[in-house]
């Protein structure tokens, strides 16, 4: 067994649900400060992070990544306990195995390989890990790169270690990622019995047209790195539960995944006047999870694209597609972020894998981004 797939199977094991971090931390820190990284542990609010370095020079080469992981769901549907790595045929279950701790498995072990040959490389290697990725992703690499900002400190060159990669390792790298705007929209009617329908206010009746007009508007092309923009109802409730009962509200969670190409207020002001226009009563509260960020192919994307293609023999795509991540936080402060991990087939869903032969891969390619890059 490899020592990554050791130590993916090390944190697997620790029921780490978001914030928890259930001691993943510690043991990347023990094996980070054994190679003489020097550690700061930044903990804010209930969520735990830390910062570790080893240099003090620039360029800054960081890896990314968080310990925590979304809830195992139906545990009925799993068909071993997700948080005991389980082998199958040459895959790895369990939850956290591709989102995203083999990922950080093989940063750690590539520092390790990397570090026993050259304790005197250039600049500085960096490791940001975080606990909140998965929840409100408000203490964790938001804060830290806040705290780091203030203090003048900077990155040049960021790897996160998200499960970038779609159909076989390496195919995917990602350079960017669409904002994503979220609303409560609640949408004000009137109650009343089904059979006298002009003493009540439908809100579900009054939402329809404008749901329909949001849902199909062509918001915009995107732009030769963005896919358009586009739009998504997540969760909609009304109802009393009672079949006789016209509901006098209605509650919904909507989300724009948008390109640079818009503008957060052009975005808002769209949907109100949508809204507006159907005569639908209505408030609505904003929330921006996450703003648009692009890293331009350059020295970053070419070191991690050589990288991929001396282990597999492809050439990656560079591409901006699917959700956000914590390069979000990371890419305002002035670095190049890419994003390279495992296949994303079974991310979030029961029965999380990966395929162990990923996990070596991976590791070797973080290898060959630390040689071209720090030596």
């Amino acid at each position: 067994m490899s020592k990554t797939l050791e130590l993916t199977q090390n944190l697997m094991a620790r029921p780490s649900v978001t914030p928890a971090d259930a001691g993943c931390q510690e043991v990347l820190i023990e094996r980070l400060a054994a190679l003489g990284f020097q550690i700061e542990r930044l903990r804010f609010g209930s969520v735990d992070n830390f910062w570790a370095t080893h240099g003090t020079s620039a360029p800054v080469l960081c890896f990314a990544g968080h310990t925590d992981v979304v809830p195992a769901g139906p545990l009925e549907e799993w068909h071993s306990n997700p948080f005991v790595p389980a082998i199958r045929d040459g895959i790895l279950y369990g939850r956290g195995a591709a989102d995203m701790k083999s990922g950080l498995a093989a940063m750690t072990t590539a520092a390790e390989e990397f570090l026993r040959g050259q304790r005197a490389h250039r600049g500085t290697l960096a490791f940001l890990i975080t606990s909140d990725e998965e929840g409100a992703s408000v203490d964790g690499t938001k804060r830290v790169m806040e705290t780091l900002a203030a203090r003048g400190a900077r990155i040049d060159w960021c790897v996160v270690g998200e499960p970038s990669s779609e159909i076989s390792l390496g195919d995917t790298i990602k350079i960017g990622r669409r904002g994503s705007l979220s609303a409560r929209l609640t949408v004000h009617g009137v109650q009343g019995h089904v059979a006298y329908p002009q003493l009540a206010d439908n809100p579900i009746h009054r939402l329809a047209p404008a749901l329909a007009e949001l849902a199909t508007r062509v918001w915009d092309e995107g732009n030769e790195h963005f896919q358009p923009t586009s739009f998504q109802v997540s969760n909609l409730n009304a109802g009393t539960g009672a079949p006789n009962v016209i509901p006098g509200e209605l509650k919904a969670r909507i989300n724009l995944r948008y390109c640079p190409v818009q503008t957060l207020d052009g975005l808002k002001q769209t949907v109100q006047s949508i809204l507006d226009r159907h005569q639908v009563k209505h408030t609505l509260e904003w929330f921006v999870s996450g703003e648009p960020f692009f890293t331009p192919p350059g020295i970053l994307s070419a070191a991690v694209s050589a990288a991929v293609t001396a282990v597999v023999g492809i050439n990656p795509q560079l591409t901006t597609g699917g959700g956000t991540s914590d390069g979000r936080f990371i890419a305002p402060h002035g670095a190049e972020v890419v994003e390279l991990g495992v296949v994303n087939a079974t991310i979030h869903k029961v029965n999380e894998c990966v395929r162990i032969e990923e996990i070596d891969a991976l590791h070797r390619m973080y290898v060959g981004i630390l040689q071209r890059l720090l030596t």
